[in-house]
């Protein structure tokens, strides 16, 4: 198995074996303040949130090819990324907005607010089947 993580001081999103060994980087060009990743083994995905002077939700291959931006409108701080893979959707949290959304995370369409909060400072989110969870600060 693989663990990925990103490193906004850096500006990277890296892998490597779950024992450390055989570390490289992923993605390093057009990236501006990684936060959250979130990976699809079966898909090949990996979606990430960027929180620089264009947020924005993206979407590449396990190797970094390939890469799209999925949302880059109505966002400020996308901050917790999670996959729903029996539904085939991404949710992510937004700190500033106070939101949480969802989209097809194969066309980046169908997008839906799910939650709507006032002063929440949303940080992380996760899906379970029927079930949604948030942290706040």
């Amino acid at each position: 198995g693989n663990i990925y993580w990103t490193d906004h001081g850096f500006n990277l999103i890296e892998v490597a074996r779950l024992n450390g060994s055989f570390r490289y980087v992923v993605i390093s060009q057009s990236l501006d303040q990684p936060r959250s990743i979130a990976v699809h083994p079966e898909k090949g995905y990996l979606f990430w949130t960027e929180w620089g002077q264009s947020p924005c939700i993206g979407r590449a291959h396990l190797d970094g090819s390939e890469k799209v931006v999925l949302v880059s409108l109505g966002i400020a701080w996308p901050n917790g990324i999670s996959i729903d893979y029996e539904e085939n959707k991404l949710y992510w949290c937004d700190a500033r907005t106070d939101k949480i959304e969802r989209i097809d995370l194969e066309s980046g369409g169908n997008r839906e607010i799910v939650l709507s909060g006032s002063n929440v400072d949303m940080f992380s989110v996760a899906v379970f089947g029927a079930y949604i969870y948030w942290s706040d600060r």
